[in-house]
């Protein structure tokens, strides 16, 4: 045997694709969990975050966006590449207005390009499980 090979076999055991997806959405699950039990926190967040309104409804869109794209991609099978989809695009705009390292500087810019990448790389793991999905989907 060899070191790719037993990797691989530990990859293909049951749980693991499950546990590879619910780590990849974690922080859109809590997150979504805690704007729906602390509404008017949420709508605060995204007024304060954007300043748009309606509020209340750009934040009902958000926490359904983080929750509904989130069990999608736990659950996998075949509408799993549109839960990825979903939490991409939100991750994407919501990067860009939350953390706009270009607008500041010193430290705080440090942290927000850090963080900017960070959530690029999300970005990138969501459109790996998107494409891998809908390559299954496609006839031979």
């Amino acid at each position: 045997m060899t070191i790719g090979h037993d990797i691989a076999t530990w990859l293909a055991r049951p749980g693991v694709a499950f546990l590879a997806r619910l780590a990849l959405v974690s922080p859109f699950l809590v997150s979504g969990v805690l704007k729906a039990l602390d509404f008017s926190g949420a709508v605060a967040e995204v007024r304060g975050l954007v300043g748009l309104e309606p509020a209340g409804l750009l934040a009902a869109l958000v926490i359904a966006t983080q929750l509904g794209g989130s069990v999608l991609l736990i659950a996998g099978g075949r509408l799993a590449w549109i839960g990825a989809v979903l939490l991409a695009g939100f991750t994407a705009m919501a990067t860009l207005l939350a953390h706009s390292f270009w607008t500041k500087s010193g430290i705080e810019a440090a942290q927000d390009l850090t963080t900017f990448f960070e959530h690029v790389g999300l970005i990138g793991g969501f459109l790996l499980v998107a494409i891998l999905g809908a390559q299954r989907l496609r006839p031979a």
